[in-house]
């Protein structure tokens, strides 16, 4: 499965409304995350937002963040041209475009961006582990001392029980939004296959791991999760 355009199950035309069909409490979990940075590193002057996506998250940033820069990239052109559109009134000294990659891939980045804050939203889990791991380190090497790196991912519950719990509610909140049911199937499907989640323990060690500190989870909803760290 998979839109040809990006590697979520919707086209990026389509992803604004469909991933609010998708994936319970969207909209909390992008306003949370602004949120937590304005707590955190409301002084930041550059902000990277990486798997960007169609923008929603620095549009709704940008009005509370007056003197920081963002910078935002994605691996798919069609996400970035979403993006783009959206933001195009902004000035480029407040908000610039890199040219497509993937997170496993940011360390090609270090000498054209030096964030105080890097944001990785519902992206990182269609990486295998591997990657994962490289999108983290090279998040942690980008980060200024004592910057922010703030993640959010679909999660795998701790156990079987807890999967097979976790993807019936997700299937459920899909068709209460109107989905078909081959449509949901075929998303429940993905799970493990086209995406790869990990459980909150191993998010929190793997963060430790790289060399993070202050690590703590912020969101946990049906199979969301956010967490934050300090470098």
């Amino acid at each position: 499965m998979g839109a040809s355009d990006n590697a979520t199950p919707h086209t990026a035309a389509d992803y604004d409304v469909s991933v609010r069909q998708t994936i319970p409490f969207y909209e909390a979990i992008q306003s949370q995350t602004v949120d937590l940075v304005r707590a955190i590193r409301p002084e930041a002057e550059c902000w990277l937002d990486t798997g960007c996506g169609t923008g929603y998250l620095v549009e709704l940033a940008i009005p509370h963040f007056p003197l920081t820069g963002f910078v935002l990239t994605d691996p798919s052109p069609a996400m970035l041209d979403r993006a783009k559109r959206r933001l195009k009134d902004h000035e480029p000294d407040r908000v610039r475009f890199l040219p497509p990659i993937g997170n496993e891939n940011l360390s090609t980045c270090e000498r054209q961006v030096h964030p105080q804050v890097v944001t990785a939203i519902l992206c990182n889990h269609y990486l295998h582990r591997e990657g994962r791991q490289a999108a983290t380190e090279a998040s942690h090497r980008l980060l200024a001392t004592d910057g922010l790196f703030v993640t959010v991912e679909n999660i795998s519950p701790a156990n079987e029980a807890g999967v097979t719990l976790g993807l019936e509610r997700w299937r459920r909140f899909q068709l209460a939004q109107g989905r078909s049911p081959s449509i949901v199937d075929d998303h429940v499907k993905r799970f493990n296959t086209e995406y790869f989640p990990i459980t909150v323990d191993e998010h929190l060690g793997l963060l430790r791991q790289v060399g993070f500190r202050n690590v703590d989870l912020f969101w946990l909803s049906h199979m969301q999760a956010g967490f934050y760290a300090v470098k």
